[in-house]
């Protein structure tokens, strides 16, 4: 996770994860920590213990900035357009950045949820740019087909499509020409606490 606003699809991705047991690892940038913060309801603490292995953002030594790291892939939601720029033109500043260089190395599966707009020449160059590198570059565009009721459902509606490209089974979005079924996922609010369907991350 790091800094750009849209934190909440970082920490719902995390939930849906672990209800789906997947094995997750979790890096959250110096800026994300300040973002979790100022948009949603959650603690940096407590988002980490959403996942099975976290690791700082400086330790580069760590697993997932090695070669030969055993992943499914990586995502990096939110990316923020300076991690976007590093991973675009090879730069390695932290641990996201390292693992995702390797990511495009060794062929595994690479998305970034980009948030900003509007998009400048250069952010839309280093988009192309890790394109071609292999990365599937993702924004969290909603899509009203689905008639989302609550932002809760447009964060999902995002989340599901992330899901998707890494072949995770769920049931968080509906699909073209599928009737709302009334499916209801409960959102685990900090300090475990169900919570209902109203946005966290406004």
């Amino acid at each position: 996770m790091t800094g750009a606003t849209g934190a909440i699809y970082g920490i719902r991705l995390l939930e849906a994860l672990e209800a789906s047991q997947v094995e997750t690892h979790l890096v959250i940038s110096g800026w994300a920590e300040k973002t979790i913060v100022a948009e949603t309801s959650w603690r940096p603490a407590e988002v980490r213990r959403l996942a099975d292995h976290v690791y700082a953002e400086g330790d580069l030594d760590a697993p997932p900035g090695r070669e030969g790291f055993a992943a499914r892939g990586m995502v990096v939601a939110p990316c923020s357009m300076k991690s976007l720029a590093a991973i675009a033109n090879g730069i390695v500043e932290n641990l996201i950045h390292r693992a995702a260089e390797l990511a495009l190395e060794e062929r595994r599966r690479l998305l970034l949820l980009v948030r900003e707009s509007p998009l400048s020449v250069i952010h839309l160059e280093n988009m192309l740019r890790v394109a071609r590198a292999g990365a599937l570059v993702m924004p969290p565009v909603p899509a009203f087909y689905a008639k989302p009721r609550t932002l809760d459902d447009m964060v999902d509606h995002t989340v599901g499509r992330m899901l998707d490209h890494f072949d995770v089974p769920h049931e968080l979005v509906r699909r073209w020409g599928e009737r709302r079924h009334g499916v209801w996922t409960p959102r685990i609010e900090p300090g475990g606490r169900a919570g209902g369907s109203g946005a966290r991350g406004s």
